[in-house]
């Protein structure tokens, strides 16, 4: 484990909601869809459930989209002003089946506030432990998602949006075996 387990988890969150607009695609199109995405990331608290509450989802999803691939400075900036705009206050709260584990909001914040501040205190932990290089983009030429590396070796390259992976790997053997033998093999 490289970072405590309610980092992980909203760092997560953090990737599929950026990708949720990978590659032209969009997958939080409608209030229902911004639904889905919340159970499906165990989100609770207060909703309004409207176009407005949306909208602000999607302008949180650009701003971490930008944060992703900036530099240390840049980013540390980035994270300060959406605490600072959340008006973030750190505690500890348990809650369902979670043990103790840090909100910067209260239940009743605005969603996009409660998401940018959770995605915010996860980003503090990524830039405080220096481990912003696992903050990647897919390695397959023709996509745009992020990934992110939480793999002991680093190794992790490609996106679980699609597969890019498979792709890539497919494509390597067939360049190998149509490559021509050298002279004693």
């Amino acid at each position: 484990m490289v970072f405590a387990p309610d980092t992980e988890v909203a760092l997560r969150t953090v990737v599929r909601l950026i990708n949720s607009a990978a590659n032209g695609e969009e997958h939080l199109a409608a209030v229902g869809d911004l639904d889905r995405f919340l159970q499906e990331e165990g989100f609770s608290g207060a909703r309004a459930r409207d176009a407005a509450e949306l909208a602000s989802v999607h302008k949180l999803r650009g701003q971490l989209t930008e944060l992703w691939t900036m530099d240390e400075d840049t980013a540390v900036d980035t994270v300060n002003r959406l605490l600072r705009e959340a008006n973030a206050l750190p505690q500890l709260i348990k809650h369902d089946e979670w043990d103790w584990h840090l909100h910067a909001t209260t239940r009743e914040a605005p969603l996009a506030d409660r998401m940018s501040t959770e995605a915010a205190m996860a980003l503090v932990d990524v830039i405080r432990s220096k481990e912003m290089d696992r903050m990647l983009v897919c390695a397959a030429e023709d996509c745009d998602a992020v990934v992110l590396d939480l793999s002991r070796n680093r190794s992790k390259r490609y996106c679980d949006t699609g597969n890019c992976a498979n792709r890539a790997h497919v494509a390597a053997y067939r360049a190998r075996k149509a490559a021509p033998r050298s002279a004693g093999q």
